[in-house]
């Protein structure tokens, strides 16, 4: 019997238990009996048993139209752009159902822009048997609804507010008002009012919360010389949990004085301020009142605790402006800043031709002005003033004599009452007259106002760099070449004379909506 070498050899096999296995109820694949749920196979188990069960597949966002932000019950509105992070969990927390299981993935489909429509994808996890956990892939679909937020609601009801703040200031013209108006829309500073209502003397401006009144009255604090008093109004009160509800009132009273006023100091206020001659023009107003005695070029800073704590009125504002021609001036050589000191001979423009009486003084503008030019100024000689500071400075042995006759304030430009069209414009903030519909004397007056801070912003370069201008919608007007011809042919050519603002100081508008034009 021959024995084949390179035959396999079997050698005895060791026992090896094997798994026991049964087939699905369902299909009949084999599958293991040990860890099978309920006799199912686990593609059996996806078509039989759904994880998603009990989970919403539809549902209804709410969002504002004016302030674009979602409502977030019970009662939270959040912003959240679309497609954002914010937005999601929005969405799954507005799901019922969606705490039983275990969210895997989830993330935004495409959906039309105005379908009113938001589409979102969530992948989820659950244990269907013991051992068997199952993966489960939805979509839910939302719908966008309109509905107003309580913050929204209040800026269109006038009498919810919580807190108000009233501006005031007792003057004849509205010059502040107008550039302070142009300060608060250049820093945004009246983002957060619902309502702001003219009122006689000034402005209300009407807030939903207390601090934001306070951070407007911050605002007012750091940009003009103003004293605020505060009182609250209780308007309801829980006796059982002690909760009192106020409303806020803040009273903001601006400095009455203004730019290019004459004032007359008390002679003590005047020395402790540094000793300047009583009879002062203003020259600026920021946080203090800027003063400037035009016969020595001395400045000083009137705080405004200091003045509040003995106030007195101004001599004269810029309605009472004499205009004279200047016959002769010559500079001194003395200067501060951008005021120069001259000696000026000056003559009435209305005295021209009638009489030859002419006045001696002198001036902080002579690097502006020229012989011939026009100037603008008060005339002391012969005016009575109803003032106790000016009758203590004429009762004054020290004072009396530095009383000069004519104060030159600013150069005059002449030029057309209200210019057809510039090519810049300011905006103007949007506000409620109530019950004050001016009349039409009161319409032009507050119209020659606004023409009076226009040139003010002209020619004044430091009032420009605080204030926002912006460049105007050109309409169809004749070119600069047509100007220049009929200026030739009138004989007009004021185009030197009258400052004009360079087109690198103005801003592009892209709010052309929410701007009231100057036109």
């Amino acid at each position: 019997m021959s024995m084949d070498l390179d035959a396999p050899v079997s050698l005895p096999s060791v026992h090896q238990p094997q798994a026991a296995t049964i087939l699905c109820c369902n299909c009949g694949a084999p599958i293991d009996g040990t860890a099978s749920a309920g006799a199912l196979c686990y593609d059996c188990i996806k078509l039989t048993v759904d994880v998603s069960e009990g989970i919403q597949r539809e549902g209804v966002l709410h969002t504002c139209r004016d302030c674009e932000r979602w409502l977030s019950p019970p009662s939270q509105w959040v912003s959240a752009s679309l497609e954002s992070r914010e937005l999601l969990a929005l969405c799954l927390r507005k799901l019922r159902g969606l705490s039983k299981v275990r969210i895997i993935d989830a993330n935004f489909l495409w959906t039309e822009p105005h379908s009113r429509r938001i589409k979102v994808k969530i992948t989820v996890q659950q244990e269907a048997y013991e051992g068997t956990i199952l993966q489960q892939t939805f979509e839910v679909e939302y719908v966008v609804a309109y509905q107003q937020c309580p913050d929204c609601a209040k800026s269109y009801t006038p009498n919810t507010w919580r807190a108000s703040v009233q501006v005031r200031q007792k003057v004849p013209h509205k010059r502040t008002f107008l550039y302070l108006e142009q300060l608060v829309l250049k820093h945004g500073a009246h983002k957060e009012t619902i309502n702001i209502k003219e009122v006689k003397d000034g402005l209300d401006f009407y807030f939903a919360q207390r601090n934001h009144a306070e951070k407007f009255v911050d605002f007012l604090t750091s940009v003009t010389p103003v004293k605020v008093k505060k009182s609250q109004e209780l308007i309801s009160m829980d006796i059982h949990t002690s909760t009192k509800s106020y409303k806020f009132t803040y009273s903001c009273e601006l400095l009455p004085i203004c730019k290019d006023d004459l004032v007359a100091l008390p002679i003590k206020m005047a020395k402790s301020i540094g000793n300047i001659t009583p009879l002062a023009l203003c020259y600026r107003v920021g946080t203090s009142v800027n003063l400037i005695d035009p016969t020595t070029l001395q400045t000083a800073d009137l705080p405004t605790g200091t003045y509040w704590r003995n106030p007195f009125k101004n001599l004269a504002d810029v309605q009472e402006l004499v205009e004279f021609v200047v016959l002769d001036i010559e500079p001194l050589g003395s200067q501060n800043g951008r005021f120069f000191l001259a000696e000026a001979t000056v003559a009435r423009a209305a005295d021209l031709g009638v009489n030859d009486k002419t006045y001696y003084c002198r001036t902080h503008l002579g690097g502006v002005l020229h012989a011939g030019d026009s100037v603008l100024g008060y005339h002391l000689t012969g005016t009575n003033f109803n003032n106790p500071q000016f009758e203590e400075l004429e009762q004054s042995s020290t004072y009396a004599s530095t009383i000069p006759d004519v104060m030159l304030v600013k150069k005059f430009y002449a030029r057309k009452k209200k210019p057809k069209s510039r090519s810049w414009k300011l905006k103007r903030m949007e506000k409620d007259e109530g019950d004050l519909l001016p009349k039409k004397q009161d319409q032009e007056k507050m119209d020659a106002d606004y023409e009076m801070f226009l040139r003010d912003v002209e020619e004044d370069a430091e009032l420009r760099q605080t204030l926002a201008l912006y460049k105007a919608k050109q309409q169809k007007t004749t070119t600069t070449r047509d100007v220049d011809m009929m200026s030739m042919a009138t004989g007009e050519s004021d185009e030197d004379e009258v400052p004009k603002i360079n087109m690198d100081e103005l801003l592009d508008d892209f709010d052309e909506l929410h701007v009231n034009d100057d036109e």
